[in-house]
Parts: C-alpha cells; structure tokens; sequence
C-alpha cells in the first residue's frame, strides 16, 4: 500500500488494467518506490491505480491490487502508462482516451513503458514528437499518427513533458532517468545501486 505522505508531496501515479504486461510496471515500481521510501526528503510518493481500484490481473497471470480508483487517486505530478496485451483495446476505447486526454491537462509529466505509447498517440498526445515503444509495435506507433518521429533504436525518448520508452524491461532505465530528473544523477546512481541494476546479458 502507498504509505502517508505529507501536503507537499509530489505524487507518480503507475496506472493498472487488466492484462498489463507486469515488468511493465512492476520494474518502474522497484525503482521510483525504492527510491522515495529510502529518501523521503526528495518529496515523492508512488502509488498505483487503476479504474474501479482493487485487484488487476495481468498478462502473464500475476494479480496486484491498486492503490487507488480514478475517483481516490491524488492529483499526480508524473503519470506512468504501461503496455502489455491490455493496451490493445484501449487503443479504440474512447473512454479510456478521453481519460488519458484528461490526465495530459493535468499531469505535468506524462510517461509511458512499451506499448502504453501507443494509447499515447491514439489520444493524440504524441503528435509531432520524439517517441519510441516495444519493436514489434514500431510500425503500429507510425500508423496511429504518422507525424510521430518514432525512434526504433533508443531505450527511452525524453521529450520534456512526455517520456516513451521501450519494450518491458526499458521501462527501469527510463524510471532511473526520471530519478535523475527529478532528483538529480547522483540519486540515481544511489537509486541504480540499492537495487543492484547493473544489467550484463549471458547470451
């Protein structure tokens, strides 16, 4: 559960649904919670919500419960929107839309994880940008708005307001990017650390 947190804290919000792909979340979760719980001077709090709240089943079969409905959650300063299979509906879910479309007004920093992208630019918010996703889904980013300058090779794409990342496991680097953001490098680093990502592939 999100722990209490006083006025002026500032909120990162990781949104829940059904069939959202796990690291998706979960690997922006281990970074951006590990960091405000063991430095709460920096002033933020993570939490999780999803639409009626509750409990959320996900792509590979793992269920977590939601902090927050949409109705409870506090005004976010940085919303998280992962991908995964359930993305695939909200694509053409107008209500879904229309709350993304929301949080932009809202939301001073919008960012997403693999394929959450792509509900990104279904609702228009990456028209004309910089922005990236999983690579199977680089050619389907194109055609929901072919004025998207899609860059196939970055792990992540900071365009100031608005942060894409890659496919599942991009989504850590792009949260350690938005501690040295928000925090500064040298929190990053200590972030990086305390939870031993150092990633060395064996094949």
């Amino acid at each position: 559960m999100a722990e209490p947190e006083d006025a002026a804290t500032k909120h990162i919000g990781i949104l829940l649904f059904p069939n959202v792909e796990e690291l998706d979340a979960i690997g922006p979760w281990e970074v951006l919670a590990f960091w405000t719980r063991e430095f709460p001077d920096d002033g933020y709090a993570v939490s999780t919500l999803a639409r009626d709240g509750g409990l959320v089943g996900c792509a590979k079969g793992l269920t977590v419960r939601a902090d927050h409905s949409f109705g409870s959650a506090p005004a976010y300063d940085v919303l998280l929107h992962p991908g995964g299979k359930g993305t695939r509906p909200q694509l053409t879910d107008e209500e879904h839309l229309a709350w993304v479309r929301a949080q932009r007004e809202s939301v001073p920093l919008m960012t997403s994880v693999c394929t959450g992208s792509l509900v990104y630019a279904a609702a228009g918010l990456l028209a004309g940008r910089p922005a990236t996703t999983h690579w199977r889904s680089l050619d389907l980013l194109a055609e929901l708005d072919p004025s998207v300058r899609v860059r196939a090779d970055d792990r992540f794409v900071d365009d100031g307001d608005v942060v894409t990342s890659a496919g599942v496991s991009a989504g850590i680097d792009m949260a350690l990017h938005l501690v040295a953001r928000l925090a500064g490098e040298q929190r990053a680093r200590e972030v990086r650390r305390g939870i031993q990502y150092d990633p060395r592939p064996p094949v």
